[in-house]
């Protein structure tokens, strides 16, 4: 059963929150750290460049496949466990690489990384939300501004292995058995209990008028959050191919692009939730639209390296809070119980990124990728336009009278 709020003292509320940040942080480092040794996997089991993103595509595939899965490991388990004990699998899951014999092994790995990857993003954003109901304001962005920062010490981690020479077995089997206990210390500190309360004799009637605005919500929701996978995707899919060869940036300077573009998104969300605690999720994703849209308009109307360079910054800083507040949204839409709302977003996020690439590069290649980048304006426009569906000031509970979203959606 489900623990009521009033039962939840402060410092068992401050253990959740730090486990939840834990389970973010864990997350980004476990793959992160393979990535810097990708080019040993390749030469390990000789594979062509053309081989091993043939494997690296299973990735998104087994997400594609597992996310859905996931509202029902929630509600059988509970957030807090399927969380934790998933990410225990992933670190076990990215070792196996380091040991697979062949190509077809390898793609079958990382097919399971990905679809435990997509499980555990949705259990912990989902668990993050619960917390964020007991605390009664917004925590939520804070907690993807720490995933960003595991990102980046698991790729230091990673390097600072592949530099010392450190065996790949032995970097991998380390990072699964230290981190595996870790994820598995912060069990003991996730709420118990169910995501969902049982459903009262009043609830039920509420939620049912509401369920034919269910899935026109979830559509706009799930374009919404796309709007936030192709800026992402275009500063760290093209950002360096753009300023390299469109403004003959050296090389040394192609890369900011993307730097940019991720350190005003970690700034934002690591100080993003007093913003919205103040102005509240609709006006601050329809202001980041907007900036978004004017940052990158700027930087492709004005071509030089300094404006693209603040183009990209700006667009970080505009989708900072856009996905955590979907995710919300999707998370307390009446008539869903918590998690489900949550993993058909996460799902429609990830064809989002995996349809965003070959998008701009079809583009790129009929055009310029000058023109290519103008979906990224266009991303803006849609961010700024789609915003009102998102509640006005964050949701303490499930029990309002109405929601935003549904009202949009009938």
């Amino acid at each position: 059963m489900p623990v009521p709020a009033a039962t939840v003292d402060a410092p068992r509320l401050r253990r959740a929150r730090v486990a939840v940040a834990t389970c973010f942080f864990l997350n980004a480092v476990f793959y992160a750290g393979l990535v810097p040794r990708l080019p040993e996997v390749k030469s390990q089991l000789g594979l062509s460049s053309t081989a091993l993103g043939a494997a690296l595509a299973a990735l998104p595939l087994g997400a594609l496949l597992a996310a859905l899965s996931s509202a029902a490991f929630i509600r059988r388990f509970g957030s807090g466990r399927v969380a934790s004990w998933g990410l225990v699998l992933l670190g076990v899951t990215v070792w196996a690489v380091s040991v697979a014999p062949n190509w077809l092994s390898l793609a079958a790995v990382l097919l399971v990384a990905g679809g435990l990857d997509a499980i555990i993003d949705v259990a912990q954003n989902a668990h993050g939300l619960r917390v964020q109901r007991l605390y009664q304001r917004s925590i939520l962005n804070a907690f993807h501004g720490i995933w960003s920062i595991g990102a980046v010490v698991g790729g230091l981690l990673g390097s600072a292995a592949a530099g010392l020479g450190v065996p790949l077995v032995a970097h991998l089997g380390g990072s699964a058995v230290v981190f595996g206990a870790v994820a598995l210390v912060i069990s003991r500190a996730m709420l118990p209990g169910r995501d969902d309360p049982e459903p009262t004799a009043d609830a039920v009637p509420q939620g049912r008028p509401r369920r034919r605005a269910i899935l026109p919500a979830l559509a706009a929701l799930g374009v919404l959050a796309a709007c936030g996978a192709f800026v992402e995707d275009a500063g760290a899919s093209w950002s360096a191919l753009y300023l390299r060869t469109e403004l003959s940036a050296e090389a040394a300077i192609a890369g900011l692009g993307f730097v940019a573009l991720a350190v005003a998104m970690t700034i934002g969300r690591l100080t993003g939730d007093r913003v919205v605690d103040r102005f509240g999720q609709r006006r601050v994703v329809r202001v980041g639209g907007a900036l978004t849209a004017a940052g990158m308009g700027l930087a492709l109307a004005l071509p030089s390296v300094p404006t693209t360079l603040l183009g990209f910054g700006l667009a970080g800083l505009g989708v900072d809070t856009l996905v955590p507040a979907v995710y919300q949204a999707a998370d307390e839409l009446p008539g869903l119980p918590h998690g489900q709302g949550l993993a058909v977003i996460n799902w429609l996020l990830r064809i989002g990124f995996l349809l965003s690439p070959p998008l701009i590069g079809a583009l790129a290649d009929a055009t310029s990728l000058r023109v290519a980048l103008l979906t990224v304006v266009l991303a803006g426009v849609g961010a700024l336009t789609l915003g009102r569906v998102l509640p006005g000031r964050p949701a303490a509970d499930r029990s309002g009278s109405s929601h935003p979203v549904a009202r949009a959606g009938e």
